[in-house]
């Protein structure tokens, strides 16, 4: 059996570079190959690396590494349940890895949580190479579809308590999930006082894209509000999230359920409700450019 190769792979070192982040590449030495295979949708590679243990790429770029992927999943997920006072149903679109499926159920109000992502490619790969991730896909509270979530939403009105939108960049299959009209089937597939997160982009690359993203979401939404986290190998070590809710005297700065300080340790790598205070504070850069 020949030894697996792939293009952003090369004396032992994987190197991510993209348009989107001109001038900069990450690279991450290579201890093997795990897999590669090009799904219906996109190139999927899975590789073990010299220091961040298990790293999914899809379409050349980086999804999550073992060592660091827990400080994107903790927020993405836990920014919008802590501010729902009583999330029963929620729907994650995208996140095929299973690691924000693995946060929601942490909360013990959820009676059911739905994954759709469109490449089971992503979900099968994970479930092999990912354990600790793909945890999530056994929990009994757990449904997952595998197809278009923008589709799947056009079926859904009043439904979830919170949406979860876990993608990849604005390219390929992500592209329609950063604009308005999937805003508003994220709205209207809602229950009253319903919340979501959807992954934003980079505040040190993307501030344009970012501002256009919260004008839609703030012509969907009464609340709009970006916050970010810090995780290395993201471009630039850090990527931001749209908190959005569709009750407007609620202030999603402020969560409005808390664990306690031992149950925030035992549950969360990452996440504590200062963290979530302080996600929404922006340098005054980003601050001037998005108009807090």
């Amino acid at each position: 059996m020949s030894e697996i190769t792939h293009p952003t792979i090369k004396d032992g070192w994987f190197s991510e570079q993209s348009e989107m982040w001109p001038g900069q590449a990450m690279n991450l030495r290579v201890n093997q190959i795990l897999h590669h295979e090009k799904s219906k949708y996109q190139d999927v590679l899975v590789f073990e690396s010299s220091d961040y243990g298990t790293v999914l790429v899809l379409d050349n770029v980086i999804q999550c590494t073992e060592r660091d992927e827990f400080s994107y999943q903790e927020m993405i997920t836990h920014l919008a349940m802590n501010s729902h006072p009583n999330p029963k149903k929620v729907l994650v679109i995208g996140g095929g890895d299973g690691g924000v499926l693995r946060e929601v159920v942490k909360h013990e109000t959820v009676e059911e949580a739905i994954l759709c992502d469109i490449d089971e490619a992503v979900i099968r790969v994970s479930k092999k190479y990912l354990p600790g991730m793909s945890i999530g896909f056994q929990h009994p509270n757990v449904k997952v579809h595998v197809g278009d979530g923008f589709e799947f939403l056009k079926q859904r009105q009043n439904e979830f308590d919170v949406i979860i939108t876990d993608s990849s960049d604005p390219e390929g299959p992500a592209e329609s999930l950063f604009q308005k009209p999937y805003f508003e089937l994220l709205r209207d597939a809602l229950r009253d006082g319903g919340v979501i997160t959807t992954q934003a982009e980079n505040q040190w690359l993307h501030l344009p894209l970012i501002a256009d993203l919260k004008k839609a979401c703030n012509e969907v939404f009464p609340v709009a509000e970006y916050a970010y986290t810090t995780i290395p190998t993201y471009p630039s070590g850090q990527i931001g999230f749209m908190v959005c809710c569709k009750d407007a005297n609620r202030n999603v700065k402020e969560p409005v359920r808390t664990w306690s300080r031992e149950e925030e340790e035992r549950l969360c790598r990452y996440y504590n409700q200062d963290i979530h205070r302080a996600s929404f504070v922006l340098p005054n850069f980003a601050r001037k450019a998005l108009g807090n």
